[in-house]
């Protein structure tokens, strides 16, 4: 079974729900906004994916924050507690399948080649 993490009122991540239904795929979802993240999940995404992959640079959340921290704060030692401290800079949505990452964000062409064997 897939597990589906984001948050549900995000367009990417809609779109992206749809997808799965118009395809038949069934999937658990994880509101991290309503259910959290808990530091090992996050730890063991990070072990299979670069923190800038994980790390929504899109975001509000990341564009509020100054140059300064952008700059200097953030890095591979400090991504996880900057990411579990504000959960919408995580990149959504984030597809798991027996605790290994499949995809990140929402590209169809990349669902279509990525999810072929679901």
């Amino acid at each position: 079974m897939l597990t589906i993490y984001g948050i549900p009122n995000c367009d990417t991540v809609k779109k992206a729900r749809t997808w799965l239904e118009n395809h038949g795929i069934n999937y658990t979802f994880h509101d991290y906004k309503l259910e959290g993240l808990s530091p090992e999940k996050l730890a063991q995404w990070l072990q299979q994916r670069a923190w800038t992959e994980v790390l929504n640079a899109r975001s509000t959340t990341w564009r509020e924050l100054p140059q300064a921290t952008k700059d200097t704060v953030i890095d591979a030692d400090s991504a996880a507690t900057v990411l579990l401290e504000n959960l919408s800079m995580i990149k959504r949505p984030l597809v798991e399948q027996d605790g290994k990452v499949l995809l990140i964000g929402f590209d169809q062409k990349q669902w279509e080649v990525g999810l072929r064997d679901v």
